[in-house]
């Protein structure tokens, strides 16, 4: 599943993945430890030689939620939870600098297919359909106006305390879709057999719906299910 920033992929990858029984894994977060591991190191976002270094090396675990807090997973790095920590306004401005990185892409990308290759997995991204498993059964791409996209990202920093405004948040999500779409490496777009759902004027259960309907269609349609 993949698409542009807060278009709804993580809520809806997990409830998905929930009623399938499968490994729900959001690679995004993989980009966001990197560019909080750098932060936290006084790395320039710039340089990226040395934040491709700090890619090879820094381990990255994802694990099931270990807190009660309203967390789907929780995100290590080097030992260190920073579950909550990669959604601060600031890593939302690295991380697209970050990703565009050929080496950190290289780095990461080899991980989640290790990951994926154990099959029953709903893996969410920018380019999961496009370079990491092109060859994926089911793709989706899923979509909202930008304008409700920064309606849904400010109402969930609200509610953690962060201090922003819609403004702000509208503004840098603008950004990050430009700089997600034309990076020279693996740029935001839905793969040509995806299936685009746009879920601006769309519930989350309605989301979810369509997109298991879409999965049981695709499943029925391959030479070894059986009915």
């Amino acid at each position: 599943m993949d698409g542009p920033a807060a278009s709804g992929k993580s809520t809806v990858g997990a409830r998905v993945a929930e009623r399938l029984g499968y490994l729900y894994f959001d690679t995004g977060v993989m980009y966001r430890a990197v560019t909080w591991a750098a932060l936290d190191r006084g790395i320039p976002i710039e340089d990226e030689a040395a934040i491709t270094d700090l890619a090879l090396r820094l381990r990255i675990e994802v694990l099931p939620p270990t807190v009660e807090d309203g967390r789907q997973y929780t995100v290590l790095a080097d030992g260190v939870d920073i579950t909550w920590a990669i959604r601060e306004a600031e890593v939302d401005r690295g991380v697209s600098p970050v990703s565009a990185y050929a080496g950190v892409r290289e780095a990461l990308v080899a991980q989640q297919r290790r990951i994926g290759r154990e099959g029953g997995v709903v893996m969410v991204g920018r380019d999961i359909g496009t370079v990491v498993f092109p060859e994926a059964e089911v793709k989706i791409y899923l979509d909202a106006s930008p304008e409700e996209r920064a309606r849904r990202r400010y109402r969930e920093l609200q509610q953690r305390g962060v201090a922003t405004s819609y403004e702000e948040v509208l503004a840098d999500l603008k950004r990050r879709d430009g700089i997600d779409s034309t990076r020279a490496v693996a740029p935001l777009r839905p793969a040509q057999d995806a299936v685009i759902v746009d879920s601006t004027l769309m519930t989350v259960e309605e989301v979810v719906a369509r997109v298991l309907e879409i999965v049981k269609r695709a499943l029925e349609a391959l030479p070894c299910h059986e009915a």
